[in-house]
């Protein structure tokens, strides 16, 4: 840490009783923004796309680059703001790409405009997320950064539970509007979106104030990378294998809306597939912190391994329902239960088993590692997922979704 960013840190306002600062403060509400801007998208998405009748190979595609873009942009973001010093500008950059790629999307009568906008939209995300997290660490004391990431937790967990239960409710509302086609109460959603994005970008750039840090040119990429301990190599490569059938949950929206199309039609099972997205984010807020706890008493590899599992019990369930036809609204809330249960844990465990294996001059690296190791693989899952959705069966797609996540749950159990 330079020494400016030292002396802000130690600041009295940052003590123990004033974490609740103004760049902490402003980071949760641009986060909540901006999730609630763009998981409003996430959640009405697939049934847009069922409107304009776009194959779920598409979907899986699209979803896999944007994951993938996000990802690998986050590594290169660090890196770059590790190097040169500045980092505000560029987290306005990226939340200022959202409403973006949010238009173009509004725009789009077929698959190509939307994959330019979902991944202008993801690489906007991957280029503010590390950023604003360094900012907001070196805003504060070390012995209070628990309160303040768990505040900007919640309030990015606000955003991405209240903007789908306003997207599902708008497009309820728009559905009884006059409209020349289908798709328009699904761009009416998209235009709107924009309004959250636009503040977000002001929120940061009026309350956030960034403890800028001595650029470091000296700062090789490749060499850091190539130094990184073999169990840590070892652990990427099981996070690997798994990732690789951990499908975009985009496909599991849509696949809700398409087992609920028969009874229901398909603007309200696109409805019901958007609140049974908001309770998988419920379920994943709520058990994060117990999980967290199980972690620190019996082992955070062991806790994430049972995650893995609840992975593939997510995507078996999923190929069953398929298989058999009986996809009811009770049966797809406990797959969506056990799919939030299980990003809880992947999302709160993996970072930590990383700083686990790392030295702690390079977890910053190491978490760009990670992160795109969970972008490539993200990327082989979502595009098999939708090419063999396509092209096979969707129960055939799940089943293998199923068997690489639980080839790479074997894998982890053998990295010690």
């Amino acid at each position: 840490m330079t020494q400016k960013a030292e002396t802000i840190a130690a600041t009295p306002e940052n003590g123990p009783h004033n974490w609740l600062n103004r760049t902490v403060a402003g980071a949760g509400l641009t986060s909540a923004l901006g999730d609630f801007c763009y998981e409003t998208t996430t959640v009405i998405l697939p049934g847009f796309l069922a409107v304009l009748g776009v194959p779920a190979a598409a979907l899986g595609l699209i979803e896999g680059i944007a994951d993938a873009v996000a990802s690998f942009t986050k590594m290169v973001a660090g890196y770059i703001a590790d190097k040169f010093g500045r980092r505000k500008l560029l987290v306005l950059v990226g939340y200022g790409l959202t409403p973006l790629g949010q238009a173009l999307i509004a725009l789009a009568v077929g698959w190509p405009l939307i994959l330019l906008g979902r991944i202008v939209s993801w690489f906007g995300k991957g280029l503010r997320g590390p950023l604003r997290d360094a900012i907001v660490a070196q805003s504060i004391t070390p012995d209070t950064r628990g309160r303040a990431f768990g505040f900007h937790r919640a309030m990015d967990t606000i955003g991405a539970v209240a903007g789908p239960l306003l997207g599902v409710a708008l497009l309820g509302w728009a559905q009884h509007l006059p409209w020349e086609t289908a798709s328009g109460p699904f761009r009416l959603v998209f235009w709107l979106t924009l309004i959250p994005g636009a503040l977000a970008v002001l929120a940061f750039l009026i309350f956030v104030r960034d403890p800028e840090q001595s650029p470091n040119p000296a700062l090789k990429f490749f060499s850091t990378l190539r130094g990184l301990p073999a169990r840590f190599k070892r652990y990427l490569v099981a996070v690997g294998i798994f990732g690789m059938g951990d499908f975009s949950h985009s496909l599991l929206i849509l696949a809700a809306t398409q087992l609920l199309t028969p009874a229901m039609g398909v603007i309200d099972a696109a409805q019901a597939a958007g609140l049974l997205y908001v309770w998988r984010n419920v379920v994943q807020v709520a058990t994060s912190y117990p999980i967290g706890m199980l972690a620190d008493r019996f082992g955070q590899r062991g806790v994430l391994i049972a995650g893995y599992g609840l992975g593939v019990l997510t995507a078996a369930l999923t190929a069953l329902v398929f298989a058999t036809g009986a996809g009811t609204v009770v049966l797809l809330a406990g797959i969506f239960f056990v799919a939030g249960l299980y990003v809880a844990v992947q999302e709160a465990l993996e970072p930590t088993v990383t700083a686990e294996m790392v030295s702690q001059d390079t977890l910053a690296t190491s978490y760009g590692a990670l992160g795109t190791v969970n972008g490539a693989a993200k990327f082989v899952s979502s595009a098999a997922v939708g090419v063999l959705w396509t092209a096979v069966s969707p129960s055939v797609s799940f089943a293998v979704a199923a068997i690489l996540m639980a080839a790479g749950a074997l894998a982890l159990v053998r990295v010690r």
